[in-house]
This record gives structure tokens, C-alpha cells and sequence, in this order.
């Protein structure tokens, strides 16, 4: 019943985070199109089928039964590319033609397609300015390539993590997990892997003290443990398999450095990722399999899991700052991949508006929708592969 209650509890704040930041983006295209007069036939939160709705002017508001996120329906965006529509399918009077997407000018257009982007930009500032004035303005990062941040103070240390414990192990039974930061031994703060099995394999037989803490948190913990004499082979006195973190400890201490914090620690995390996933397209490019680079994106499913990773975390200062971390990833993540020109994404509409801009003439209607259902196609497809990855990742091999 306990996990089961987790489990919805975790559901629900998925869905919520996910829904703050599809709403977010979908509020900016919404009064940026108001602004330019462009009519909106409807805002909803979730997706149909409709569950509730109601009509404030010309615009519906409605609550729909799946809700993921939420939509703007503006008037003419589909006929975009070819400046028609067909009056008698629409219902609608002549005059609303000046109204509809399409009528406006090329720049009108691109503005309304940025202003979702945009949105999700300025909800991750804020929200990682609240992250790191809450954390006194300094924060930790894995550091898994040789990474120079910008705008801050960076220290780089390397700690020790558990990667995988051995079934019914003295590990396991005193609680230790897997994917934990090992902090000291026996009050020795530990530096590397070989330091820890000494410790280890000196005190066989005798009661050790560990500290350590979750990945996702600074919060300690405590376990006492007695290593094994005589260990099973290929397990060790304690059963855990190790390995080397390197660790940023970024620091923004000026006062220059505290103003643009919220800003320079978005921007910091998606280039870093990006130097992160070009590393994994390299490594998967090498090896000759795509297992390197599946194994770091993740899905709807993946990022769940990982909220309900931080919802288990016990101190609540810290759930605060995993869930604000993110919840600012996931915005500034949105903001980025969502302009790039790719057909069905925002940026793909803003790039066929550019080429109007630029030769004077709209881009054929058909070649235009084309391209955007096969882009929709496409990423609807990948969706689907992250998300049997993920979820084939959360049963035991």
C-alpha cells in the first residue's frame, strides 16, 4: 500500500512539473498571439478527449482527461505555409481571414513561435535563482568530461561510488545502496577506490563505520558494517562494486557572479550536457553501438523515475533543490531542443518563416505540412524506443 501510494504520489508530481512547463510554453504563444491579434480558438490543459470547458470571448478554455502538458489552437497556424483556408470547414465569417495565423507578417509569425521558447528560458532563470539562493549560491555537478564552466568559481574533487551491491552482502543487509557517494570510513575522509578497500580489507572481522550520501543530495547518512573474512568469490568483504566520480563544486561568490547566477547556470548546464552527449555520440560512433548514447537520454518514464528518486530523499530542504534542479533542467532543456529546426518542433515552423523572410515567398503548403508530419512522425518513433528503454530498465536483468 506504501508503494503504492509513492507511486502515485510520484505520478502526480511528474505530471505536474511536466505540466507547469508545457503550460509555461504554451501561455507564451498564447498572449503574444492575443497581442498581435491573431485569433485563438482554444487553450487547454491536458489533451483530449475534453473533459470540461467553458468560453470566455472568442477563446475556449478547456480541461482535457490526459494530462500531459496542454496545447494553444491558433487560428490559421496550419495553413501557415500556403495563406488560405477553406472558410466552410472553419465556420467562420470572412473577416477573421485578416485574424488567422498566415495573414500576419513574417516577423509577427516568428514572434509568437519564439515567445513559447522564450517562456521556458525565463521560467529556468527564475527558478535556478530560487535554487541557488536556497543553496547559498553553491552547488555540485558530476562531472563526467573535462569541463570548464563559465561565470563561476569551479573546484573539481573526485569521490568514491557504490555502483552495485552484491545480493544478501553485509552491504545490503545494513542498508547501503547502489549509486551512493561513499564520504568517509572509520571518520577517514575517502579519496579514491583503493583507499576504501583498504580500509576495508584491514578492519575483516570488525565493525566499520560509513558515511554517505545520496547522489542526488548532500544528506548524510550512517551505517555500521562488519566486512566479510571469508567472502564469496568475486564479491569482497563488503560486496560492493566501486568506481571514481570526478565532482564540480561550482560557487558563484561575487556579486556580479550572484546577479546573473540564474541565467549563467542554465546556460552553464545545457552546454555542458551537450559536451556531455557529444561525448557519448563519439563513444557510440567508436564502438560501433548505440548503447553509450541510449544510455544517457532519457524519456518521460526515466525522468519519473528520477522524481521519485528525489522524492525519497529524507531531509526536505534537499527534495526542494532536486525538484527545483530539475524542474529548471527539464524548462531550459525545452527551451533549447524545441528551437531547433526540426520539422513539427517550434523551430522547424520558425525556419520555413525564415526562408519566406528571406526570398519574399511563402514555402509551399504541402511540402511544409509534409515535412512536419513526417517530423511528427519521426519523433513520436523516438519517443517510443527511449520510452521501451526506460522502461525495460526498470525491471532486474
Amino acid at each position: 500500500l506504501e508503494i503504492s501510494l509513492f507511486m502515485i504520489i510520484t505520478i502526480l508530481v511528474f505530471l505536474l512539473i511536466l505540466s507547469v512547463l508545457v503550460l509555461i510554453h504554451e501561455a507564451g504563444h498564447f498572449f503574444v498571439a492575443k497581442k498581435f491579434g491573431i485569433k485563438v480558438e482554444e487553450f487547454g490543459f491536458g489533451f483530449p478527449p475534453r473533459l470540461f470547458s467553458f468560453k470566455k470571448g472568442e477563446t475556449i478554455y478547456s480541461i482535457n482527461w490526459l494530462p500531459i502538458g496542454g496545447f494553444v489552437k491558433i487560428f490559421g497556424e496550419d495553413e501557415a505555409g500556403g495563406g488560405k483556408i477553406m472558410i466552410k470547414d472553419k465556420g467562420l465569417m470572412i473577416k477573421d481571414k485578416n485574424r488567422a495565423f498566415f495573414a500576419k507578417s513574417a516577423w509577427e509569425r516568428a514572434t509568437v513561435i519564439v515567445a513559447g521558447v522564450v517562456m521556458n528560458a525565463i521560467l529556468a532563470a527564475v527558478i535556478f535563482y530560487i535554487f541557488l539562493g536556497i543553496s547559498g549560491f553553491k552547488t555540485e555537478l558530476p562531472l563526467l568530461s573535462n569541463y570548464k564552466f563559465i561565470g563561476v568559481n569551479q573546484t573539481n574533487t573526485t569521490e568514491v561510488v557504490i555502483s552495485a551491491i552484491a545480493k544478501n552482502s553485509p552491504a545490503e543487509k545494513q542498508g547501503l545502496k547502489a549509486l551512493t557517494k561513499v564520504i568517509t570510513v572509520n571518520g577517514r575522509n575517502i579519496t579514491d577506490s583503493k583507499q576504501f578497500i583498504d580500509i576495508v580489507g584491514k578492519n575483516r572481522g570488525r565493525e566499520i563505520e560509513i558515511t554517505w550520501s545520496n547522489l542526488q543530495s548532500s544528506e548524510i547518512h550512517k551505517t555500521i558494517v562488519t566486512p566479510r573474512i571469508s567472502p564469496p568469490k568475486n564479491e569482497g568483504a563488503l560486496g560492493v562494486a566501486l568506481f571514481s566520480l570526478s565532482t564540480a563544486v561550482l560557487s558563484y561568490d561575487t556579486p556580479v557572479q550572484k546577479t546573473f547566477s540564474g541565467i549563467i547556470h542554465p546556460v552553464n548546464l545545457m552546454s555542458y550536457n551537450l559536451n556531455v552527449m557529444g561525448n557519448l555520440v563519439r563513444a557510440s560512433y567508436d564502438r560501433k553501438t548505440t548503447e553509450p548514447l541510449s544510455a544517457g537520454i532519457s524519456g518521460p518514464v526515466g525522468i519519473a523515475s528520477l522524481t521519485g528518486s528525489i522524492l525519497e530523499i529524507q531531509n526536505l530542504k534537499e527534495k526542494i533543490l532536486g525538484l527545483l534542479n530539475l524542474t529548471g533542467i527539464l524548462s531550459i532543456s525545452l527551451a533549447f531542443f524545441n528551437i531547433l529546426p526540426i520539422p513539427a518542433l517550434d523551430g522547424g515552423r520558425l525556419f520555413f518563416i525564415l526562408i519566406e523572410a528571406v526570398t519574399g515567398r511563402k514555402v509551399n503548403q504541402r511540402i511544409e505540412s509534409f515535412a512536419h508530419s513526417l517530423g511528427m512522425a519521426l519523433l513520436l518513433g523516438l519517443m517510443l524506443l527511449i520510452t521501451f528503454k526506460d522502461i525495460w530498465k526498470l525491471f532486474p536483468k
